[in-house]
């Protein structure tokens, strides 16, 4: 949200909020951030290490849904929390699968940055295509390998963020920036990419409508308005999900502007703004990147995943923000349209569009928070 519409919500409530026990300097959610910090650095044992950079992964609205049994030795057995699924907005699993995939990948490049390499065999005892179930997404194989070798993307990934905030409209996105982030994969996958200005605007105006399908839909809307962590307690509480952290919002919280049942209320004018806002930023969109692949069995999705956090890592590396709009890419019944005119656009000769994101510049934000490894290991 800009400083003039956040004064003009807020009053004066700011002011007396900041100037309480030091009210603003304390709204870090240091604790909720601490795994950024204590990614290999932490840790010895050399799956722990590879594991503390695996859960920075990228992955659907923060739900961060693996469980992670290192119970047998150089084993890491991987299984999705059933809880931490969104079952309106991907009722396949694929979005959340997807999300693995970019587990995964990181973890294979941590490990081998200590000199590992990583034996995968995926859902080893089976899984269905509909729905993910308690039967393991993947074991895991550590053992000492000198072929390994780093990967050069390793150091970007504590940099790496979803910037979601409104892009630089006045800064083009170079063709050769686009270039890299289409020699990014490693799985196969079609990696499309655009700065065309007509070919933008008429992605701009989907993904818009999407979004507004998506909202204007209750039990999808509401899916995402359960997961807002509000201010600092709530994020330190459940460092998870979609978090809004930091002075404004806690101020915004503490008189009463800014609450899940207000984001929920068509009415007010807080559901106006924040509507508002997120539009602002799709509509600020300089370019785009999607991934196709053939077809859509649970591996081409583990691999949208590998190739979609290496895009992110290609992006960092590049100083260029990367926002996820998949909302067109949903398959449930009310967004149908949209999935018909998304594939469409970026798979006319067939295919599964498996990711889309909006491309810029624009300014740098802080980490999503994340649970610590340690509340993610079961079986010990």
């Amino acid at each position: 949200m800009k400083r003039r519409k956040f004064l003009a919500l807020v009053g004066g409530g700011v002011v007396v909020a900041a100037g309480v026990g030091g009210f603003v300097a304390t709204r870090t959610p240091h604790s909720a951030l601490k795994p950024w910090l204590d990614a290999g650095s932490a840790y010895t044992e050399p799956r722990k290490r590879a594991l503390s950079y695996a859960i920075l992964a990228p992955n659907p609205h923060n739900r961060q849904p693996w469980k992670i049994d290192i119970s047998e030795p150089d084993t890491v057995k991987i299984f999705v929390d059933t809880d931490r699924l969104l079952p309106h907005t991907d009722p396949f699993n694929r979005q959340i699968t997807i999300g693995f995939g970019c587990f995964l990948e990181t973890l294979r490049m941590a490990a081998a940055q200590d000199g590992f390499g990583v034996e995968e065999n995926l859902f080893p005892e089976g899984g269905e295509e509909t729905q993910l179930d308690k039967r393991p997404v993947a074991i895991l194989k550590f053992s000492r390998d000198a072929k390994v070798k780093p990967d050069p993307l390793f150091g970007h990934v504590l940099n790496r963020r979803s910037l979601k905030v409104p892009y630089d409209m006045a800064r083009s996105i170079p063709d050769e920036m686009l270039s890299a982030i289409e020699k990014a994969g490693v799985a196969q996958n079609q990696i499309g990419t655009t700065n065309k200005p007509e070919t933008v605007e008429k992605i701009r105006e989907l993904t818009h409508k999407a979004m507004a399908v998506e909202i204007d839909t209750p039990r999808t809307y509401k899916e995402s308005v359960d997961l807002f962590r509000i201010g600092k307690k709530e994020v330190e509480a459940s460092p998870d999900g979609l978090s809004f952290f930091g002075p404004m919002y806690d101020s915004l919280a503490l008189v009463g502007l800014f609450t899940r049942e207000g984001a929920l209320d068509r009415g007010s004018s807080g559901f106006e703004q924040g509507i508002a806002t997120v539009m602002e930023s799709i509509d600020a969109a300089m370019g785009h990147v999607w991934l196709v692949s053939k077809t859509n069995t649970r591996g081409d999705q583990i691999n949208t995943g590998r190739d979609w956090v290496r895009i992110n890592l290609v992006t960092t590396r590049l100083g260029l923000g990367v926002h996820p709009l998949s909302q067109a890419l949903q398959e449930y019944p009310e967004m149908s349209a949209m999935y018909k005119e998304s594939h469409g656009i970026f798979a006319p000769d067939g295919g599964t569009v498996q990711m889309l994101a909006r491309l810029g510049f624009g300014k740098q934000v802080a980490p999503t928070p994340r649970w610590e490894l340690e509340e993610k290991i079961i079986g010990v």
